[in-house]
């Protein structure tokens, strides 16, 4: 299969890290989105909707969307509990982490890496609700080890791309003991340098 993503992305990169864990084999193709490689007339027929991560399978067909894609390339891997109720568990933390963490945690690194924003320029409201998804994560980490269950599982994989370098997006991750607990052992378990 072929990986078009972009190496800066944490969603992108959560595929690259289901592969690598799973020992699936892929080809990586980099794609600049700042550079507008996701808009040119190839890429748009892999994928209408212009993003990365995008695979294409040899058999032609494609997926879109990080979550989608790892939830299809860990299917019948351990990566994905057995039991139905922790699988629904660990989507409830893959919607979640789209919808109430990404958009905070992610957007803020983004503009202060790459736009070269200030922290001071930061949307408070954005800044907020990224301390808001943080506290969840403390609250729910202080009581067990990972988020579906006693093994890692994809809910894992998928809050540590943008969560590891929460740093970067200007929030204080040393205010929280149990997510930086978590950091390291699924750091660890994927082979990852620790985040810096």
């Amino acid at each position: 299969m072929q990986i078009y993503g972009d190496s800066n992305s944490g969603n992108c990169l959560k595929v690259k890290w289901v592969c690598d864990r799973l020992a699936l084999p892929y080809r990586w193709t980099e794609i600049d989105t700042r550079k507008g490689e996701t808009r040119t007339s190839h890429f748009l027929k892999l994928n209408g909707a212009g993003q990365v991560p995008t695979v294409a399978f040899d058999d032609g067909r494609t997926l879109a969307q990080s979550n989608a894609i790892i939830r299809y390339l860990a299917r019948d891997s351990a990566l994905i509990p057995r039991d139905a109720f922790a699988a629904a568990k660990m989507d409830e933390w893959l919607f979640w982490e789209q919808y109430s963490h990404e958009p905070y945690i992610a957007v803020c690194r983004f503009q202060l890496i790459y736009l070269g924003k200030e922290v001071s320029e930061l949307d408070p409201d954005k800044v907020k609700r990224g301390y808001a998804a943080l506290d969840r994560m403390e609250q729910h980490l202080t009581a067990v080890s990972f988020f579906a269950g006693d093994e890692v599982s994809l809910a894992d994989v998928s809050l540590l791309a943008y969560t590891r370098l929460a740093h970067e997006g200007g929030f204080d991750l040393g205010r929280y003991a149990a997510i930086s607990r978590w950091i390291g052992e699924v750091e660890a378990y994927l082979g990852l340098s620790p985040a810096r």
